[in-house]
Protein backbone atom coordinates (compact mmCIF):
# COMPACT_ATOMS: atom_id res chain seq x y z
CA UNK A 1 0.00 0.00 0.00
CA UNK A 2 1.24 3.40 -0.92
CA UNK A 3 2.04 5.64 1.98
CA UNK A 4 0.30 9.60 2.33
CA UNK A 5 2.69 11.81 2.51
CA UNK A 6 2.10 15.74 2.75
CA UNK A 7 4.42 18.77 2.02
CA UNK A 8 2.76 21.85 3.77
CA UNK A 9 4.49 25.52 2.81
CA UNK A 10 3.79 28.32 4.30
CA UNK A 11 2.82 31.49 2.06
CA UNK A 12 5.24 33.87 1.92
CA UNK A 13 5.31 33.27 5.36
CA UNK A 14 7.96 36.28 6.72
CA UNK A 15 5.81 38.74 4.66
CA UNK A 16 2.23 36.84 5.74
CA UNK A 17 3.08 37.44 9.85
CA UNK A 18 4.43 40.90 9.31
CA UNK A 19 0.99 41.73 7.36
CA UNK A 20 -1.13 39.73 10.13
CA UNK A 21 0.54 41.57 13.09
CA UNK A 22 0.27 45.02 11.18
CA UNK A 23 -3.47 45.26 9.36
CA UNK A 24 -2.59 48.55 8.01
CA UNK A 25 0.36 46.74 5.41
CA UNK A 26 -2.36 44.35 3.79
CA UNK A 27 -2.98 44.54 0.58
CA UNK A 28 0.15 46.77 0.08
CA UNK A 29 3.53 45.58 -1.61
CA UNK A 30 5.50 44.54 1.72
CA UNK A 31 9.07 43.15 1.49
CA UNK A 32 11.16 41.87 4.58
CA UNK A 33 14.71 42.90 4.76
CA UNK A 34 17.66 43.07 5.98
CA UNK A 35 19.41 46.09 7.70
CA UNK A 36 20.98 48.20 4.38
CA UNK A 37 23.31 49.95 6.64
CA UNK A 38 24.73 46.43 8.13
CA UNK A 39 25.46 44.92 4.58
CA UNK A 40 22.31 43.38 5.18
CA UNK A 41 20.17 45.26 2.33
CA UNK A 42 18.57 42.62 0.22
CA UNK A 43 14.98 41.14 0.02
CA UNK A 44 14.67 38.49 3.01
CA UNK A 45 10.83 37.64 1.63
CA UNK A 46 8.19 39.25 -0.20
CA UNK A 47 4.49 39.65 -0.46
CA UNK A 48 2.39 38.52 -3.62
CA UNK A 49 1.69 42.29 -4.41
CA UNK A 50 5.31 42.76 -4.59
CA UNK A 51 5.85 39.72 -6.34
CA UNK A 52 3.34 40.59 -9.38
CA UNK A 53 5.84 43.85 -9.07
CA UNK A 54 8.91 41.37 -9.92
CA UNK A 55 10.52 42.03 -6.91
CA UNK A 56 12.52 39.33 -6.10
CA UNK A 57 13.81 36.96 -3.12
CA UNK A 58 17.68 37.49 -2.81
CA UNK A 59 17.75 40.98 -4.89
CA UNK A 60 19.45 44.41 -3.26
CA UNK A 61 16.88 46.69 -1.44
CA UNK A 62 17.42 49.42 -4.80
CA UNK A 63 16.28 47.32 -7.26
CA UNK A 64 13.02 46.45 -5.88
CA UNK A 65 12.72 49.86 -5.50
CA UNK A 66 13.12 50.31 -9.12
CA UNK A 67 10.63 47.91 -9.76
CA UNK A 68 8.10 48.43 -7.37
CA UNK A 69 8.31 52.43 -6.04
CA UNK A 70 5.85 51.67 -3.41
CA UNK A 71 7.02 48.94 -1.92
CA UNK A 72 7.44 48.46 1.76
CA UNK A 73 10.23 47.68 3.67
CA UNK A 74 10.12 46.14 6.68
CA UNK A 75 12.89 44.68 9.13
CA UNK A 76 12.24 40.89 10.06
CA UNK A 77 11.15 39.52 13.57
CA UNK A 78 12.37 36.30 14.10
CA UNK A 79 11.30 35.47 17.24
CA UNK A 80 7.38 35.98 15.96
CA UNK A 81 8.40 33.76 12.81
CA UNK A 82 9.68 30.98 15.39
CA UNK A 83 6.89 31.64 17.26
CA UNK A 84 4.39 30.87 14.62
CA UNK A 85 6.00 28.33 13.08
CA UNK A 86 5.76 26.25 16.09
CA UNK A 87 2.18 27.18 16.29
CA UNK A 88 1.44 25.74 13.05
CA UNK A 89 3.87 22.25 14.19
CA UNK A 90 1.10 22.03 17.24
CA UNK A 91 -1.28 21.35 14.68
CA UNK A 92 0.64 19.30 12.63
CA UNK A 93 1.38 17.31 15.16
CA UNK A 94 -2.36 16.72 16.19
CA UNK A 95 -2.72 14.47 12.97
CA UNK A 96 0.74 12.38 12.91
CA UNK A 97 3.90 12.58 14.94
CA UNK A 98 5.72 11.94 11.72
CA UNK A 99 6.23 15.59 11.21
CA UNK A 100 9.63 16.44 9.43
CA UNK A 101 10.08 20.09 9.30
CA UNK A 102 12.06 21.81 6.26
CA UNK A 103 13.20 25.25 7.31
CA UNK A 104 10.89 27.35 9.52
CA UNK A 105 8.23 27.37 6.81
CA UNK A 106 7.96 23.63 5.56
CA UNK A 107 7.22 20.00 6.64
CA UNK A 108 6.57 16.80 5.60
CA UNK A 109 3.90 14.51 7.05
CA UNK A 110 3.34 10.91 6.67
CA UNK A 111 -0.52 10.48 7.74
CA UNK A 112 -0.52 7.04 5.89
CA UNK A 113 -1.82 5.71 9.65
CA UNK A 114 -4.14 8.86 10.18
CA UNK A 115 -6.77 8.04 7.98
CA UNK A 116 -9.20 6.13 9.88
CA UNK A 117 -9.33 9.17 12.70
CA UNK A 118 -9.27 12.01 9.90
CA UNK A 119 -9.87 10.90 6.62
CA UNK A 120 -8.02 10.57 3.29
CA UNK A 121 -4.59 12.78 2.63
CA UNK A 122 -6.78 15.18 0.89
CA UNK A 123 -9.11 15.68 3.91
CA UNK A 124 -6.67 15.87 6.36
CA UNK A 125 -4.65 18.94 3.89
CA UNK A 126 -7.44 20.75 3.30
CA UNK A 127 -8.38 20.47 7.08
CA UNK A 128 -4.94 21.89 7.70
CA UNK A 129 -5.16 24.56 5.88
CA UNK A 130 -8.61 25.74 7.35
CA UNK A 131 -7.31 25.42 10.80
CA UNK A 132 -4.20 27.42 9.98
CA UNK A 133 -5.92 30.58 8.16
CA UNK A 134 -8.71 30.25 10.78
CA UNK A 135 -6.68 29.85 14.03
CA UNK A 136 -3.12 31.79 12.88
CA UNK A 137 -4.32 34.20 10.21
CA UNK A 138 -1.68 33.02 7.40
CA UNK A 139 -2.28 30.82 4.58
CA UNK A 140 -0.53 27.06 3.51
CA UNK A 141 -0.35 25.58 0.30
CA UNK A 142 0.01 21.45 0.85
CA UNK A 143 1.17 18.53 -1.64
CA UNK A 144 -0.45 15.04 -1.17
CA UNK A 145 1.50 12.09 -2.56
CA UNK A 146 3.15 9.03 -1.83
CA UNK A 147 6.66 10.13 -1.45
CA UNK A 148 8.09 13.09 0.05
CA UNK A 149 9.75 14.97 -3.57
CA UNK A 150 6.12 14.70 -5.51
CA UNK A 151 4.85 16.11 -1.93
CA UNK A 152 6.68 19.18 -2.16
CA UNK A 153 6.75 19.80 -5.83
CA UNK A 154 2.92 19.28 -4.93
CA UNK A 155 2.92 22.37 -2.35
CA UNK A 156 5.03 24.54 -5.05
CA UNK A 157 2.49 24.07 -8.06
CA UNK A 158 -0.07 26.27 -6.93
CA UNK A 159 -0.38 28.91 -4.51
CA UNK A 160 -1.33 30.38 -2.43
CA UNK A 161 -3.83 28.15 -0.01
CA UNK A 162 -4.45 25.04 -1.89
CA UNK A 163 -4.76 21.66 -1.96
CA UNK A 164 -2.45 19.59 -5.36
CA UNK A 165 -2.05 15.55 -5.39
CA UNK A 166 0.25 14.03 -7.43
CA UNK A 167 -0.44 9.84 -7.69
CA UNK A 168 0.96 7.61 -8.64
CA UNK A 169 -1.35 6.18 -11.75
CA UNK A 170 -1.06 10.19 -12.98
CA UNK A 171 1.84 11.94 -12.08
CA UNK A 172 3.69 11.56 -15.21
CA UNK A 173 0.64 14.06 -17.07
CA UNK A 174 0.86 15.83 -14.10
CA UNK A 175 4.31 16.59 -13.64
CA UNK A 176 6.97 15.69 -16.57
CA UNK A 177 6.27 18.95 -18.90
CA UNK A 178 7.64 20.84 -15.89
CA UNK A 179 11.25 22.41 -15.77
CA UNK A 180 13.55 20.09 -14.42
CA UNK A 181 14.49 22.96 -11.56
CA UNK A 182 11.33 22.58 -10.38
CA UNK A 183 12.35 19.03 -8.98
CA UNK A 184 13.54 19.52 -5.33
CA UNK A 185 17.32 19.18 -5.29
CA UNK A 186 18.06 20.97 -8.90
CA UNK A 187 19.63 24.37 -8.42
CA UNK A 188 20.46 26.42 -11.27
CA UNK A 189 24.05 25.03 -11.75
CA UNK A 190 22.15 21.32 -12.22
CA UNK A 191 19.97 22.96 -14.34
CA UNK A 192 21.99 24.24 -16.38
CA UNK A 193 24.55 21.40 -16.88
CA UNK A 194 20.74 19.25 -17.98
CA UNK A 195 19.80 21.90 -20.27
CA UNK A 196 23.07 21.81 -22.11
CA UNK A 197 21.99 18.19 -23.06
CA UNK A 198 18.78 18.84 -23.80
CA UNK A 199 17.13 17.53 -20.86
CA UNK A 200 14.77 20.38 -20.17
CA UNK A 201 11.81 19.38 -18.11
CA UNK A 202 11.34 16.48 -15.19
CA UNK A 203 9.91 13.94 -18.16
CA UNK A 204 13.45 14.58 -20.08
CA UNK A 205 15.11 13.60 -16.82
CA UNK A 206 12.70 10.61 -15.76
CA UNK A 207 13.94 9.40 -19.85
CA UNK A 208 17.32 10.47 -19.89
CA UNK A 209 19.99 7.72 -19.62
CA UNK A 210 21.38 6.33 -16.58
CA UNK A 211 24.63 6.28 -16.70
CA UNK A 212 25.22 9.47 -18.94
CA UNK A 213 23.32 10.75 -15.94
CA UNK A 214 25.92 9.36 -13.65
CA UNK A 215 28.75 10.40 -15.79
CA UNK A 216 27.35 14.23 -15.77
CA UNK A 217 26.03 14.73 -12.03
CA UNK A 218 27.69 11.84 -10.30
CA UNK A 219 25.97 9.79 -7.62
CA UNK A 220 23.38 12.88 -7.59
CA UNK A 221 22.38 12.29 -11.18
CA UNK A 222 20.91 8.59 -10.98
CA UNK A 223 18.96 9.69 -7.73
CA UNK A 224 17.60 12.66 -9.41
CA UNK A 225 16.80 10.22 -11.96
CA UNK A 226 14.94 7.98 -9.40
CA UNK A 227 13.48 11.41 -8.18
CA UNK A 228 11.71 12.38 -11.73
CA UNK A 229 10.48 8.78 -12.24
CA UNK A 230 8.80 8.43 -8.39
CA UNK A 231 10.97 6.32 -6.91
CA UNK A 232 11.71 8.49 -3.79
CA UNK A 233 11.49 5.76 -0.36
CA UNK A 234 13.19 8.20 2.14
CA UNK A 235 10.70 8.41 4.97
CA UNK A 236 9.51 11.28 7.06
CA UNK A 237 11.19 11.35 10.72
CA UNK A 238 9.37 11.72 13.66
CA UNK A 239 8.93 15.15 15.39
CA UNK A 240 11.78 16.04 17.30
CA UNK A 241 14.24 13.72 15.58
CA UNK A 242 17.73 15.17 14.61
CA UNK A 243 18.88 14.62 10.79
CA UNK A 244 22.29 13.17 10.33
CA UNK A 245 24.73 16.39 10.46
CA UNK A 246 26.39 16.49 6.79
CA UNK A 247 28.12 19.73 7.47
CA UNK A 248 29.22 22.63 9.43
CA UNK A 249 29.57 25.91 8.09
CA UNK A 250 29.84 29.66 9.26
CA UNK A 251 28.82 32.87 7.43
CA UNK A 252 29.98 36.51 7.26
CA UNK A 253 28.10 39.44 5.65
CA UNK A 254 31.18 42.08 5.96
CA UNK A 255 30.71 45.53 7.07
CA UNK A 256 32.62 47.05 4.26
CA UNK A 257 33.17 45.49 0.97
CA UNK A 258 36.26 42.52 1.25
CA UNK A 259 39.30 43.96 -1.43
CA UNK A 260 42.16 43.22 -0.37
CA UNK A 261 44.32 39.89 0.36
CA UNK A 262 44.31 40.81 4.16
CA UNK A 263 40.50 41.22 4.52
CA UNK A 264 39.81 37.87 3.26
CA UNK A 265 42.39 36.63 5.22
CA UNK A 266 40.61 38.05 8.31
CA UNK A 267 37.41 36.57 7.56
CA UNK A 268 38.22 33.28 6.66
CA UNK A 269 40.52 32.69 9.69
CA UNK A 270 37.20 33.91 11.80
CA UNK A 271 34.87 31.61 10.37
CA UNK A 272 37.12 28.40 10.05
CA UNK A 273 38.04 29.15 13.61
CA UNK A 274 34.24 28.88 14.57
CA UNK A 275 33.64 25.89 12.34
CA UNK A 276 37.13 24.36 13.71
CA UNK A 277 35.43 24.44 17.15
CA UNK A 278 31.55 23.39 16.41
CA UNK A 279 33.28 20.55 14.84
CA UNK A 280 35.58 19.64 18.22
CA UNK A 281 32.01 19.97 20.36
CA UNK A 282 30.33 17.63 17.95
CA UNK A 283 32.87 15.26 17.49
CA UNK A 284 33.69 15.79 13.70
CA UNK A 285 36.32 15.19 11.65
CA UNK A 286 35.68 16.62 8.14
CA UNK A 287 37.56 15.64 4.84
CA UNK A 288 35.85 18.36 2.65
CA UNK A 289 36.06 22.23 3.09
CA UNK A 290 33.39 23.89 1.13
CA UNK A 291 33.56 27.82 0.19
CA UNK A 292 30.61 30.27 -0.57
CA UNK A 293 31.32 33.68 -1.84
CA UNK A 294 29.52 36.41 -2.50
CA UNK A 295 30.48 39.40 -4.27
CA UNK A 296 29.36 43.29 -4.29
CA UNK A 297 27.20 42.88 -7.20
CA UNK A 298 25.55 39.64 -5.78
CA UNK A 299 26.93 37.14 -7.76
CA UNK A 300 28.32 33.99 -5.83
CA UNK A 301 30.13 30.67 -6.33
CA UNK A 302 30.63 27.95 -4.47
CA UNK A 303 33.50 25.57 -4.86
CA UNK A 304 35.25 22.48 -2.98
CA UNK A 305 38.05 21.19 -2.22
CA UNK A 306 38.75 17.65 -0.72
CA UNK A 307 41.63 17.45 2.60
CA UNK A 308 44.61 14.95 2.51
CA UNK A 309 43.93 13.73 5.82
CA UNK A 310 40.05 14.12 7.72
CA UNK A 311 40.64 16.77 10.38
CA UNK A 312 38.95 19.52 12.29
CA UNK A 313 41.60 22.02 12.66
CA UNK A 314 41.03 25.46 12.03
CA UNK A 315 44.37 25.53 10.06
CA UNK A 316 43.83 23.29 7.59
CA UNK A 317 40.20 24.64 7.33
CA UNK A 318 41.70 28.57 6.80
CA UNK A 319 44.29 26.95 3.93
CA UNK A 320 41.93 24.83 2.02
CA UNK A 321 39.45 27.77 2.16
CA UNK A 322 42.20 30.56 0.99
CA UNK A 323 43.50 28.31 -1.76
CA UNK A 324 39.68 27.71 -2.98
CA UNK A 325 39.37 31.46 -3.04
CA UNK A 326 42.98 32.45 -4.52
CA UNK A 327 42.16 29.68 -7.31
CA UNK A 328 38.73 30.97 -7.98
CA UNK A 329 37.90 34.32 -7.10
CA UNK A 330 38.04 36.72 -10.17
CA UNK A 331 40.43 39.46 -9.75
CA UNK A 332 39.78 43.10 -8.65
CA UNK A 333 36.25 42.15 -7.61
CA UNK A 334 35.23 42.79 -4.16
CA UNK A 335 33.93 40.10 -1.81
CA UNK A 336 30.55 40.90 0.58
CA UNK A 337 29.58 37.83 2.07
CA UNK A 338 32.17 34.45 2.99
CA UNK A 339 30.86 31.02 4.50
CA UNK A 340 33.08 28.59 5.12
CA UNK A 341 32.04 25.33 5.31
CA UNK A 342 33.12 21.86 6.90
CA UNK A 343 31.58 18.55 4.69
CA UNK A 344 31.72 14.81 4.37
CA UNK A 345 32.50 14.70 8.41
CA UNK A 346 32.85 11.73 10.06
CA UNK A 347 33.31 10.78 13.86
CA UNK A 348 36.81 11.36 15.70
CA UNK A 349 35.79 7.65 16.90
CA UNK A 350 38.80 8.04 19.18
CA UNK A 351 41.19 9.75 17.06
CA UNK A 352 45.07 7.94 17.81
CA UNK A 353 48.48 9.19 17.87
CA UNK A 354 50.00 9.05 14.54
CA UNK A 355 53.90 8.29 13.51
CA UNK A 356 53.37 10.02 10.12
CA UNK A 357 54.96 13.71 10.84
CA UNK A 358 51.97 15.10 8.66
CA UNK A 359 49.10 13.71 10.69
CA UNK A 360 51.28 14.38 14.14
CA UNK A 361 51.59 17.95 13.19
CA UNK A 362 47.87 18.33 12.72
CA UNK A 363 47.22 16.60 16.49
CA UNK A 364 49.70 18.91 17.89
CA UNK A 365 47.49 22.22 16.57
CA UNK A 366 44.43 20.17 17.12
CA UNK A 367 45.62 20.10 20.71
CA UNK A 368 46.54 23.37 21.17
CA UNK A 369 43.15 24.38 19.08
CA UNK A 370 40.73 22.51 21.69
CA UNK A 371 43.33 23.98 24.83
CA UNK A 372 42.09 27.52 23.11
CA UNK A 373 38.63 26.93 22.97
CA UNK A 374 38.49 25.83 26.75
CA UNK A 375 40.47 29.14 27.86
CA UNK A 376 37.50 31.71 25.45
CA UNK A 377 34.66 29.24 27.44
CA UNK A 378 36.23 30.09 30.75
CA UNK A 379 36.90 33.83 29.95
CA UNK A 380 35.66 35.00 26.87
CA UNK A 381 36.38 34.88 23.45
CA UNK A 382 39.05 38.00 23.47
CA UNK A 383 41.61 35.99 25.73
CA UNK A 384 43.61 34.65 22.96
CA UNK A 385 43.59 35.96 19.46
CA UNK A 386 45.58 36.24 16.38
CA UNK A 387 47.71 39.30 15.42
CA UNK A 388 46.01 40.03 11.99
CA UNK A 389 42.96 40.00 13.29
CA UNK A 390 43.45 42.78 14.98
CA UNK A 391 44.29 45.00 12.71
CA UNK A 392 40.25 44.87 11.57
CA UNK A 393 38.17 44.05 14.29
CA UNK A 394 35.33 44.64 12.40
CA UNK A 395 35.60 42.14 9.70
CA UNK A 396 35.39 39.48 13.01
CA UNK A 397 32.74 40.53 14.86
CA UNK A 398 30.13 42.39 12.79
CA UNK A 399 26.98 40.00 11.70
CA UNK A 400 28.56 36.33 12.23
CA UNK A 401 25.81 34.03 11.36
CA UNK A 402 26.07 30.48 12.73
CA UNK A 403 24.75 28.13 10.49
CA UNK A 404 25.63 24.50 11.63
CA UNK A 405 24.04 21.18 10.33
CA UNK A 406 21.92 21.12 7.01
CA UNK A 407 20.74 24.67 5.82
CA UNK A 408 16.69 24.61 5.01
CA UNK A 409 15.96 25.03 1.34
CA UNK A 410 16.80 23.80 -2.36
CA UNK A 411 20.15 22.75 -1.63
CA UNK A 412 22.56 22.99 -4.72
CA UNK A 413 24.21 19.92 -6.41
CA UNK A 414 25.78 21.18 -9.46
Amino acid sequence: MDRTVLHSDLNNFYASVECFLNPALTGHPVAVAGNPEMRHGIVLAKNYEAKRCGVQTGEALWQAKQKCPDIIFVPPHYDKYIEYSDAVRSIYKEYTDMVEPFGLDECWLDVTGSGKLFGSGICIADEIRKRVKRELGVTVSVGVSYNKIFAKLGSDMKKPDATTVIDREHFREKIWHLPAADLLYIGHSTAQKLSRYGINTIGDLAGADRKFLSYLLGKNGLMLHSFANGLDNSPVRLFGADPPEKSISCGNTASRDLISDDDIKIMLITLSEKVSERLRSKGFLCKTVQLCVRTYDLASYVRRTKLTYPCRTAREIYEAAYFLYKSNHPKNIPSRSVTVGACDLISDDGEQFSFDPDIARIQRRESLEAARDLLCQKFGNGIITRGLLMTDESLCTVNLKNTPGILPGRMEMG
